[in-house]
């Protein structure tokens, strides 16, 4: 999976954009969910989740530097042997020099998503547009895999997106995009090609705004 994104962000990359990404880190360790699951405190839960991130995003920027990226990996919260602490300006800097820059460690405080800390940053470095990654083709009005019926959104406005409860993002990410008007694409992140058909501004997965 690293492989395959790090491919495809260089795909974007060589088209001039600038591109920074922010990692999640579910695959390691969920704070809410992990927190009720083993009765821990949910800040301590949070906090080991922001963590996970970490770890998936040194393997991004592993998998960048073998097919000759340059990235800087930025955490919210400090750990410098292995990153550099999460600077606005730092950020920008790295971008006008060309590097792909991975935020990791979510928005360094606990009760915060992955995806509330992708709008925030986004919003800090001025991005164009968010491409939230998934492993479904867009949004769909129930869970396409439980219900044949799920109805797909091509587009959806955030307040629909919000009064619908959709999941898609959670609210205050949502909120935070609808208040900046900062468009979110949800895409199929499995189908190899689809960063550039986004950027591109193809018609794939769904499109708040």
């Amino acid at each position: 999976m690293c492989a395959s994104l790090a491919n495809q962000i260089k795909e974007v990359r060589d088209l001039g954009v600038d591109i920074a990404v922010v990692v999640g880190g579910g695959n390691f360790f969920r704070g809410r969910l992990e927190s009720e699951k083993f009765g821990l405190d949910r800040a301590v839960g949070d906090y080991m989740g922001m963590i996970a991130t970490v770890l998936n995003g040194l393997a991004i920027q592993n998998a960048l530097e073998k097919v000759s990226v340059p990235t800087r990996v930025l955490t919210a919260i400090q750990m410098q042997a292995v990153a550099e602490p999460y600077i606005r300006r730092r950020a920008m800097r790295h971008l006008e020099k060309g590097r792909v820059v991975i935020f990791v460690a979510g928005t360094g405080n606990p009760y915060f998503t992955t995806d509330t800390a992708a709008a925030l940053r986004a919003n800090e470095i001025g991005a164009n547009v968010i491409l939230k990654a998934t492993k479904v083709d867009g949004i769909y009005s129930v869970d396409p895999l439980k219900d044949k019926n799920a109805k797909k959104f091509k587009k959806i406005k955030y307040i629909d997106a919000l009064r619908k409860n959709l999941k898609v993002m959670d609210a205050t990410a949502i909120s935070l995009c609808m208040d900046t008007k900062l468009p979110i694409v949800v895409f199929d992140l499995t189908k190899p090609g689809n960063i550039k058909r986004a950027v591109l501004g193809e018609h794939i997965g769904t499109v708040v705004s």
